[in-house]
């Protein structure tokens, strides 16, 4: 199946992040949000992204006025019903995706296919809300989506070779690499990261280092391009903590439960660069 037209619901920092790379590769783009508030903010994060790319020189006027041309904004989820590829960008709420995913059953064409852009929730589980699992796959993009190059296809036990295969060609028009992931708990990257990130906070809760010197110690002894707790950050607390009790969930396995601190920190609204304050002070950048 050959992929024209693509739909995305939810524009927020994925979201936005999704439509952007596909306008970018010149797919025509229908992105959703569930209010016209929150679909300018998002189109806004979209014009933001690409007028700092003109600024550095990545892209120029002419190339952002083209990509921003080819993404039309809507509230109505009847503008995807001629949609080749829907992606599901919203909370990690496996309720809030199973209502989202009967609607879209009903109103895009039955060849279409449905991608979830989960990071750790069963696709099996939203896939069988529909008429048609065997077109269901999860699309795992990585923020920021704009820069990050892999893509993880997550493939359940009913989504078929051909779905994979379109998937694939789709990463690889978008300029990712993708690789295929098993319908597990945290797939493949989050299932090996969120030990790691969360041993990082732990020993900062334990007192062993400061923050400033784990993520130093990552950087330059190990060659991270960031420090666990500044992409914590940069990643939302949020986000990590759902992940990290989905996948302790289904697996019991204590080494995804979350710390206190990081129960607290949620708690306490500390979420990272989108609240303003986490592990760092973000509060000039809050957006």
């Amino acid at each position: 199946m050959e992929i024209k037209r693509v739909g995305v619901v939810g524009c927020g920092t994925m979201g936005s992040g999704i439509a952007q790379v596909c306008a970018q590769a010149g797919f025509q783009v229908v992105v959703s949000e569930a209010n016209e508030e929150l679909l300018k903010k998002g189109l806004g994060l979209i014009d933001s992204f690409l007028a700092k790319g003109v600024q550095r020189g990545k892209v120029t006027r002419e190339d952002k006025g083209a990509i921003m041309a080819r993404i039309i904004g809507t509230t109505d989820l009847e503008r995807f019903a001629d949609c080749d590829l829907m992606i599901e960008a919203v909370v990690e709420d496996m309720d809030v995706k199973k209502k989202l995913f009967t609607e879209l059953d009903k109103i895009c064409r039955k060849d279409s296919i449905l991608a979830t852009n989960t990071s750790c929730l069963s696709v099996i589980d939203i896939a069988n809300v529909t008429s048609k699992p065997e077109k269901v796959l999860g699309l795992h993009f990585f923020n920021p989506a704009q820069l990050m190059k892999l893509l993880e296809i997550v493939k359940t036990i009913a989504t078929s070779i051909e779905t994979i295969e379109t998937g694939k060609e789709f990463g690889r028009t978008i300029g990712k690499t993708t690789i295929i992931a098993p319908d597990t708990p945290g797939f493949i990257v989050n299932r090996i990261s969120i030990p790691f990130r969360l041993n990082c906070i732990k020993m900062l809760e334990d007192g062993y280092a400061t923050k400033e010197d784990i993520d130093t110690g990552l950087k330059l002894g190990l060659g991270h391009p960031m420090g666990q707790l500044e992409l914590q950050d940069l990643v939302g607390l949020d986000v990590t903590f759902a992940v990290a009790n989905s996948i302790y969930d289904e697996t019991k396995d204590p080494i995804y439960a979350p710390p206190v601190l990081m129960k607290k920190m949620y708690a306490a609204g500390w979420w990272g660069r989108k609240t303003g304050k986490g592990f760092y002070n973000h509060t000039d950048k809050k957006q």
